[in-house]
């Protein structure tokens, strides 16, 4: 019989955990992009690292390897990938008013995900066999894809994935001006050109009222002092002055700041994937499931809900550069880093069954479709195409989960 006490005291871990998971991510990236540039990284580096990338993947993946749950760790990215194509994509299409035209670079990152998804399922039929070799090499592709795309951007190739990625700035991204991120440093710094404008105007108008106040006194035979001119003048020109003080003056944190932030974004990560991983676990137990199955459906759909939230604005608002970076630069990062760090430390044992052939033809054909997509332009029409074939994949996890239970039991 089920303890439903542990079933709900599971549930509510799986969902406080998924909210450290969106903290962590959040504080994660945020200041190691800031830490980044304090320390003189290179910005296409940090657009890479930060843009797309699925840490709180990888740290998921890493907390199932220590519990010895291989098979969930390989679920979650096989899911994900689904997941971010199907799942997230598709909304970015259903909700963009108007049929989206990607760029070149959105063409090009579609080309690399292509290549790389194939090399993983040409792998992955080797891994019994060369399991700890294929690890080795997926993570030196994933450096590849860094160094490559870094020097493309670099060269004025592509353009850096765009910075919208798993979590919005925090406050403190107000205050550093200096970082190179999404455009911020931009937007600072036209604002403050423009107050910069505005007190120079001031400072010219106030000149040139003195000016004619000075040739008028004059031409009369009287000297003008401050307070003949008009009290609201005087404070016009002084709230601009204060202003331009302010922007200019915006306090700025320390680098120390910023890495005990980043620490503090990694130890949430931290928690967030033993959380999740240990109550899927449970739950898989009690309710007599794979945790390969669980990690393909609701872990996979859970973690990848920022993915999605940022599909629906990205579409919403015509960005389909956006859409295809959180998207395209997910997917690299869960076929490339994740399997190749789960390849290397997981049980092969555990890992050979884990997987099926058509879920990796899912993928690829996921990835196919992504790609075409982006060469022929989205409509609307294909994200609902995206989203029935989601709900059918699952249909079909759920199907063959039960199944195997049955056959089990």
């Amino acid at each position: 019989m089920a303890d439903y006490g542990n079933i709900f005291f599971n549930v509510a871990a799986f969902m406080a955990g998924l909210f450290v998971l969106e903290f962590g991510a959040d504080r994660f990236v945020d200041h190691t992009a800031k830490v980044a540039t304090r320390l003189k990284a290179p910005s296409t580096l940090i657009a890479l690292l930060t843009a797309g990338a699925e840490w709180e993947e990888l740290i998921v993946i890493i907390a199932s390897v220590s519990q010895s749950q291989s098979s969930l760790a390989m679920g979650n990215i096989v899911g994900s990938s689904i997941s971010n194509i199907l799942g997230a994509f598709s909304l970015g299409l259903v909700f963009s008013p108007n049929p989206i035209v990607f760029d070149r670079s959105s063409k090009i990152y579609c080309t690399i995900l292509l290549v790389l998804t194939s090399l993983f399922i040409l792998l992955a039929n080797f891994l019994e066999q060369f399991g700890k070799a294929i690890g080795v090499g997926l993570v030196a592709a994933f450096g590849v894809y860094v160094g490559s795309v870094g020097w493309a951007i670099y060269k004025g190739i592509v353009t850096p994935p765009e910075n919208d990625s798993d979590s919005d700035s925090d406050s403190d991204s107000e205050e550093d001006a200096d970082i190179l991120v999404g455009g911020e440093y931009k937007r600072v710094a036209e604002s403050e050109n423009h107050e910069k404008k505005i007190f120079e105007s001031s400072n010219a108008g106030s000149q040139s009222r003195s000016s004619s106040s000075t040739q008028g006194a004059l031409e009369t035979g009287h000297d003008e002092d401050e307070d003949s001119i008009p009290l609201t003048e005087l404070l016009f020109d002084e709230a601009e002055t204060e202003d331009a003080r302010h922007v200019k003056s915006k306090p700025k944190h320390s680098t120390i700041y910023h890495i005990a932030h980043l620490l503090l974004g990694l130890a949430a990560l931290s928690l967030s994937g033993y959380l999740l991983s240990h109550t899927l676990t449970t739950l898989a137990t009690e309710f007599h499931l794979s945790t390969n199955f669980l990690g393909i459906t609701i872990l996979s759909i859970a973690t990848t809900l920022p993915e999605k939230m940022i599909a629906v604005f990205s579409g919403s608002r015509q960005q389909g550069g956006i859409m295809v970076a959180n998207s395209v630069g997910s997917n690299i990062f869960l076929v490339t880093l994740c399997a190749g760090v789960l390849f290397l430390a997981g049980d092969l044992d555990l890992l050979k069954g884990g997987i099926q052939g058509w879920e990796l033809g899912v993928i690829w054909g996921c990835a196919v479709g992504l790609f075409a997509i982006v060469m022929i332009g989205g409509r609307r029409w294909m994200g609902w195409v995206m989203l029935v074939f989601y709900a059918g994949f699952l249909a079909v996890e759920i199907l063959t989960e039960g199944n195997d239970k049955e056959n089990n039991s």
